[in-house]
């Protein structure tokens, strides 16, 4: 039984029970754009649908002038990511519980998409923001969404961890 991104739930659910923006009838992407996004515009007669705004990118502090037509340039990034999860354990939880950390939004950050592509599932250990201003803080979000979920964090992400916040 390996890794799928399906065996996390639909993807930006927004019936996952116990997190913020959950069942407000917007996707979980969109709710996590508009929360982290500067000049939002919707789509006309649309609470939900996000289809520009600008975005500082946390990872790199570079600004990002984004379109719904060029979608992908930014994604949404899981801090803890859903392979790493997966491989710490998830597979054994219940599928409710997957479903609630791939939408919760302290586990979610909007990124550039070369950012979040060059990331992929590696832990601490693998891959940090290029920005050596932000890894303290992109560690202290990747440990708060471990200790929510009780998900362990192998011995080298945790040494890297404890460095970048000196």
């Amino acid at each position: 039984m390996g890794y799928s991104r399906t065996r996390f739930g639909e993807k930006w659910a927004d019936d996952a029970r116990g997190v913020p923006y959950a069942r407000n009838g917007c996707r979980t992407r969109d709710d996590v754009l508009a929360r982290d996004g500067r000049e939002v515009e919707w789509r006309d007669g649309s609470g939900c649908v996000v289809v520009a705004f600008r975005l500082t990118d946390p990872y790199t502090r570079r600004d990002i002038v984004w379109r719904r037509s060029d979608a992908d340039r930014v994604q949404v990034d899981h801090v803890v990511p859903l392979a790493y999860e997966w491989r710490m354990g998830a597979r054994w939880w219940p599928m409710a519980k997957r479903l609630r950390i791939a939408n919760d939004p302290l586990n979610l950050l909007p990124v550039s998409r070369e950012v979040n592509v060059a990331k992929g599932g590696a832990g601490p250990a693998s891959w940090l923001p290029p920005s050596h201003r932000v890894r303290c803080a992109y560690v202290a979000r990747f440990a708060q969404v471990a200790l929510k979920y009780g998900l362990p964090v192998t011995a080298t992400d945790k040494r890297v961890m404890l460095r970048q916040c000196r």
